[in-house]
């Protein structure tokens, strides 16, 4: 299973952080235009202003076909949603996912902002969702199997009662936007590789207020919750280290319960 799951050294590591750097600004410039009353299209064009700013190659952009600058995933949309029409209204909650490309090397990150005022319900969402990240970062050291990072995920949400999106998760990242391994955010049921140092994967849990099920709109992008309940989505590209992973996409934190001004008790 490991054969196909590169280790990288100091160097190339190295030019992952500054490509981690550069998709982390992208994306904390793009989370601070959102606001109530603009579109996901104009969230779109701003983020491609930021990535011609930046002179980096764009990891989404035309990636599959997809045709979007960064993801932009409103309420009940999971992933890959496509900017358009749709209004950002207050109250709401939004997902972006960028990825930028520097020098051959790709950065991977997302995370979920609140728009005005937002429902308790939604914030502990938020709070769970960008937690349990970092709970699986934790466990992204060399000596442990991947199901440590998955394991730590599921049990940290579990507890709430909030669903753990299944069809869609993490993966390697480096040369390539997906690369191996797969990281699921739950305990599969088939083997999973040890961990060595110099690994890197993008950790992205994907949380739901409802059902863990997701269906695909039309457009063969846009992922939204079967049930139409909300969903948060948080990523950082993350090197395999002696004691923790390391963050390659280093940004503040945005959805601790002080910040948000909530409790967060399961």
């Amino acid at each position: 299973m490991s054969e196909h799951i590169v280790t990288r050294n100091p160097g190339e590591i190295a030019k992952l952080r500054r490509a981690g750097e550069v998709s982390a600004r992208i994306l904390m410039e793009v989370a601070s235009y959102v606001k109530p009353g603009v579109t996901t299209a104009e969230i779109d064009a701003f983020a491609a202003e930021v990535f011609a700013r930046e002179k980096c190659g764009n990891a989404f952009h035309g990636y599959g076909g997809y045709p979007g600058h960064l993801c932009i995933s409103v309420n009940e949309v999971v992933v890959h949603g496509i900017g358009d029409e749709r209004v950002v209204h207050d109250g709401d909650i939004v997902s972006l996912d960028a990825g930028a490309v520097v020098d051959g090397w790709y950065g991977d990150n997302a995370l979920t902002v609140p728009v005005g005022k937002v429902n308790e319900q939604a914030l502990r969402l938020l709070a769970v969702t960008e937690e349990a990240l970092y709970r699986g970062i934790e466990q992204a050291k060399q000596g442990n199997n991947l199901v440590d990072v998955c394991g730590a995920i599921e049990d940290f949400v579990k507890p709430f009662g909030f669903g753990i999106v299944r069809e869609y998760v993490g993966h390697g990242v480096g040369r390539h936007l997906h690369e191996d391994p797969s990281v699921p955010n739950y305990r599969p049921h088939h083997r999973l590789p040890h961990l060595r140092r110099g690994m890197i994967l993008a950790i992205e849990p994907m949380i739901t207020l409802g059902t863990y099920r997701v269906k695909v709109l039309p457009d063969h992008w846009t992922a939204v919750t079967a049930d139409g309940s909300w969903a948060a989505h948080f990523e950082h590209t993350v090197a395999v280290g002696s004691h923790s992973g390391e963050i390659l996409t280093e940004r503040p934190r945005m959805a601790l319960p002080a910040q948000l001004g909530i409790t967060l008790n399961s």
